[in-house]
């Protein structure tokens, strides 16, 4: 197939080409007809003509094996993709397309991780050497639920110590048990620590802290700080809040002192 193209210079003309035959410059072979001319004061001058026409695909189809990986050579010559050369054919030189398949099985696919059967019993152990070093008696209960996630529940007399200040103590070994847990190369496993629903407690107290203070700063028309707080409680006042279309909240400050404001709008 093949076009005649006019245009104010040779590459526009063949830019008309390209877009008529859909194809790229390398699948093209072209004459040039006629060279552009301006004339003189515009008087006399000449377009661009060029004939463009689709390179034969037996021609275009010139597969080396040299510059394909490896791996590929070897399929490709397993299956007999390129074919061999044959004095009584005229396939002596013209190699066969090459699959798409073929390329595609070359790409490594990256095999999921496997789920850490043994975290409960790494999680337990680590665990369990803390509390001893604490000189605490803390009966520890595991359950790995099918969305790889570790819930570890902690009872004992001395509960109190291991939540500490606003939980900060129960956050710490929560994160530690987490290092410990996920330093392999297994599936990431989410360590969730909790004792006595502390958790669910604590959620609780933060959300009715956070209505009570918004309440504050509509009454004052003045911003509230709250006392600085980890991610996971910044998260639970914003939350609470966020329905609120006369309160507006954001972070302030640099971790670990990070804080959260209540500010009416």
């Amino acid at each position: 197939m093949q076009v005649q193209k006019v245009a104010k210079t040779v590459n526009l003309a063949i830019d008309e080409a390209l877009n008529e035959l859909n194809t790229t410059i390398d699948n093209i072979e072209y004459t040039i007809l006629q060279e552009p001319s301006k004339g003189f004061l515009g008087i006399g001058s000449k377009p661009a003509k060029v004939l463009v026409k689709l390179k034969d695909p037996i021609n275009s189809t010139n597969i080396s094996t040299e510059n394909i990986n490896e791996n590929i050579k070897e399929k490709i010559e397993d299956e007999n993709v390129i074919s061999k050369p044959n004095n009584n054919t005229l396939e002596k030189r013209i190699p066969k397309m090459v699959s798409e398949d073929i390329f595609k099985e070359t790409i490594k696919q990256e095999k999921p991780k496997e789920i850490n059967k043994n975290a409960p019993i790494i999680a337990t152990n680590f665990l369990k050497q803390v509390f001893n070093k604490m000189n605490l008696n803390v009966e520890i209960n595991t359950t790995l639920t099918d969305k790889n996630t570790l819930l570890i529940d902690l009872k004992g007399n001395d509960i109190g110590v291991v939540i500490g200040k606003r939980g900060q103590t129960l956050d710490s070994l929560q994160y530690l048990t987490n290092l410990v847990v996920n330093k392999g190369e297994y599936a990431y496993v989410s360590i969730s620590i909790d004792t006595a629903d502390y958790r669910e407690r604590r959620k609780q107290t933060l959300e009715q802290l956070a209505i009570n203070l918004a309440k504050k700063a509509k009454k004052t028309r003045r911003n509230v700080n709250l006392e600085p707080m980890n991610p996971y409680e910044r998260r639970i006042i914003h939350g609470a809040l966020q329905n609120d279309p006369t309160i507006k909240t954001y972070s302030e400050g640099n971790e670990p002192f990070r804080y959260v404001v209540i500010s009416p709008k």
